[in-house]
């Protein structure tokens, strides 16, 4: 049976990095010592520097934690393993980010910050959801918890002991399904998840650098690094240098991008232009499949008529002259693109759920015909876990949030609930593992929770919206369990890492989120990225928030958005796309490129597509097709550590500056 291109492509990315031959524990007490770096040294730096710059949950902190580790280790004399480095990278992030609240976005309490900001947000007094907000969820605006800004207070307990139970349950949630994905994609299936090797070639650069052992990897991951340390300085260091010393930050590049809207609205009406400032997106463009960026760059370029066109024709009648970006991207989701990105949500949906079942077809009859030899047999000495044991977890996980469903939403059909636990749920992250591990690239079946609460059940409260309803998609976890095969570090170690994680970095996430609460209201002018972008996603939020809120007095404006035709002309735009593609013998890949474009904003297109022709016509030419991947995943990850090299030192003499500010002497 011949192979296709796509099959061809997916074998070269399975081959990126070597299989290793044996596993070893990452778990020791250099792993304890980091966990205590990580909650006390770099958390605080990684909060200040998802607020100031927005970069809650990149991957720069977390080879900062990685890379000085192996540079202590390096002049000690001291020989650090590749497991014992990646393990490291998952203590600063890496998987515990499953489970949600990872340690450098903030940890477990980064949540609650967003949750009194959108209660006490104008979007939520505008939208009359400002009391509706359970206070199991946020004390009501008024509360002395709030007004004093402090955790330290008997409003805060519910939240904070739902939250636990919340962190509990879905660590057990995305551990045990995500395992059971792992074995089944990976170990069975035999696809190749072309991203995972990028945590995975960046570990073994810097465990080389202990051994003096350096390979390619260790000198592409300088160059990466030092780009970052360069562009650092002048993005996320002078403003967080001048946040403490200016009433106004300096901004020599500005956060999060240029904005052109105004610039442009008299030839481009009702259209959000500009460019991003950050060149971490021309990375993108190294890593991403080049099809997929040219999907995007036509739909950012098929953008800049659609609005003008629309507006002309009087669809767009939210967007008013002199709005900028922010506000002209929630007109524009309002009047069209809400609905066009539910029709081509559903359609990626379909054609992903098609091309599983169609690769099942090909895998099973090469299996057939003695081209692949599939078994679900663990590799000896990986550290595996009993199938049972895996089902288990996630069905005990996921039984506890039904029940405490039908606690605090007594009123929400508890058949409902468990659909989506035990069925839902399970059925999305199959389909997510499997097109993660062929392209890269998972789909979600869009607002299904949305139109259950809104016309099935017809629900009416705000509530529902907050509670713990199983619905979880952990296909992207089996990617995760791929990095750690392919490190070779035992499937243990990252399970001792989570016992000792939980309770020490949630109590770090509690003392240092107080902390910067106490400083400053959040967000403020010395937060610029959250006081740009925080009031567009409140809003965002509120809209949703009152289509079950009868008292609303916005409560139209919702289902004002809701545009059935406009589905339709997405849904079937789409598809017919991907028929064309198909008959033409072109990229499928252009569909999700086309699709990832619509979906998001074009300020950031000019320079994915600048990275991708780069990779593509100049450093594949000179280096090779396969080497250079292999390059771009390594460099790429020390630019992410680079980065965050220059924001941690930066933002640590920011704290201490804003420490000793209100002092005396």
């Amino acid at each position: 049976m011949r192979r296709s291109a796509l099959e061809q492509e997916i074998e070269e990315y399975r081959t990126l990095m070597e299989q290793p031959s044996s596993y070893e524990e990452g778990f020791d007490v250099k792993t304890v010592i980091g966990a205590f770096f990580v909650g006390f040294v770099m958390m605080p730096g990684a909060i200040y520097l998802g607020l100031v710059a927005g970069q809650e949950l990149g991957s720069a902190a977390e080879w900062t934690t990685v890379i000085l580790f192996t540079e202590v280790a390096r002049r000690s004399f001291m020989v650090l393993k590749r497991q014992e480095v990646y393990v490291l990278y998952y203590v600063a992030g890496g998987l515990a980010g499953m489970a949600g609240g990872t340690a450098l976005a903030g940890g477990a309490f980064a949540g609650f910050i967003w949750n009194q900001y959108l209660v006490q947000s104008p979007a939520a007094k505008t939208f009359g959801i400002q009391g509706q907000i359970p206070t199991w969820v946020v004390p009501h605006a008024d509360s002395e918890a709030l007004l004093q800004r402090t955790f330290i207070h008997r409003d805060w307990l519910a939240p904070i002991g739902l939250m636990m139970a919340g962190q509990i349950l879905g660590r057990l949630n995305w551990f045990g399904m995500g395992y059971l994905l792992f074995r089944v994609t990976s170990d069975l299936e035999r696809l190749p998840f072309p991203f995972a090797p990028i945590s995975a070639q960046g570990a073994t650069a810097l465990a080389e650098t202990t051994s003096k052992t350096e390979t390619w990897r260790w000198q592409v991951f300088s160059v990466g690094s030092m780009i970052g340390i360069v562009f650092g300085a002048f993005y996320v260091g002078i403003p967080a240098l001048t946040a403490r010393l200016l009433s106004k930050p300096i901004q020599l590049i500005p956060i999060p991008f240029i904005d052109l809207t105004r610039n442009t609205e008299t030839i481009l009406p009702a259209t959000p232009t500009g460019l991003t400032t950050h060149i971490g997106a021309m990375f993108v463009g190294f890593i991403l499949p080049f099809w997929v960026i040219v999907g995007s760059a036509l739909a950012a370029m098929s953008k800049l008529i659609i609005n003008p066109a629309l507006y002309h024709r009087h669809m767009m009648p939210t967007w008013e002259r002199g709005m900028d970006t922010i506000n002209t991207t929630f007109a524009n989701d309002v009047d069209f693109w809400t609905s066009f990105g539910i029709g081509t949500g559903v359609a990626v949906a379909v054609l992903g759920t098609g091309n599983v079942i169609a690769s099942l077809r090909r895998a099973r009859q090469e299996q057939r015909e003695g081209l692949r030899i599939s078994t679900l047999k663990a590799p000896a000495g990986r550290g595996d876990l009993p199938l049972w044991l895996a089902f288990a977890m996630w069905f005990f996980a996921t039984a506890c949030c039904v029940w405490l469903c039908r606690i605090l939403v007594p009123r929400f059909p508890i058949w409902i609930v468990m659909v989506y636990g035990f069925g839902l749920s399970a059925v999305e992250s199959y389909i997510n593992a499997r097109l993660i591990g062929l392209v890269g690239t998972g789909i979600s079946i869009p607002y299904v929770k949305e139109a259950t609460f809104i016309w099935w059940v017809k629900y009416r409260g705000v509530d529902i919206w907050f509670a713990p309803i199983p619905y979880s998609n952990q296909g992207g976890t089996a990617a995760k369990f791929r990095e750690v095969e392919l490190t070779g570090t035992k499937i243990t170690s990252v399970i001792k890492a989570e016992l000792l994680m939980f309770p020490f970095l949630t109590c770090c996430s509690l003392l240092f989120w107080q902390f910067m609460w106490k400083l400053n209201p959040i967000p403020s002018a010395v937060y610029p990225y959250a006081q740009k972008m925080w009031p567009l996603n409140a809003m965002r939020s509120c809209l949703w928030l009152t289509s079950t809120n009868p008292d609303s007095p916005t409560r139209e404006l919702f289902f004002k958005m809701l545009k059935p035709k406009v589905m339709g002309v997405g849904f079937s735009g789409s598809v017919i796309m991907y028929l064309v593609l198909v008959a033409f013998r072109q990229p499928l890949m252009l569909v999700y490129g086309v699709i990832r474009g619509f979906g998001g904003w074009p300020h950031s297109v000019p320079a994915e597509v600048l990275g991708a022709c780069l990779s593509r016509y100049y450093f594949e030419k000179r280096f090779g097709r396969q080497t250079w991947r292999r390059y771009a995943t390594v460099l790429m990850a020390g630019f992410a550590c680079g980065m965050g090299l220059i924001g941690m030192g930066s933002v640590a003499i920011t704290m201490v500056l804003s420490a000793v500010s209100p002092l005396p002497y």
